[in-house]
């Protein structure tokens, strides 16, 4: 059985940073894309970050760009995102997700498999 689980979401300060973890287990990851998304209250899932390859070069999306870093490791099954400089706009459920191999972050709705997601919230 599939399954991916996200850790290490809580409640933080603006400015503050925090690191996100993902366990993939139940299939070989090592071929396929795996990305972070999060979904604010009343908004739709977004993408954040991906990484489509071992070795592949990491996307991000522009509100995030400068300040998440997306790391895999490929031999524990982990992935994880690194977020700096955390604002209000921040706050959000996040999840991990896994897609089929490919060169570039498919949409939203084509990933594969999806974690329960990991709560942030930016106060001040």
């Amino acid at each position: 059985q599939v399954q991916l689980t996200e850790s290490g979401g809580r409640s933080v300060q603006a400015g503050e940073s925090l690191t996100l973890s993902c366990k993939a287990s139940g299939h070989s990851f090592s071929n396929r894309g795996m990305g972070w998304f999060r979904q604010a209250p009343g908004k739709e899932r977004e993408f954040v970050a991906s990484i489509m390859s071992v070795g592949g070069s990491p996307s991000y999306s522009d509100s995030v760009k400068g300040r998440f870093t997306i790391t895999r490791n490929s031999a524990e099954n982990m992935i994880y995102l690194q977020m700096k400089n955390l604002g209000f706009e921040d706050t959000a459920v996040y999840y991990c997700a896994a897609s089929s191999p490919g060169s570039h972050p498919p949409p939203v709705a084509d990933w594969d498999w999806w974690g329960q997601g990991t709560q942030v919230t930016v106060s001040s």
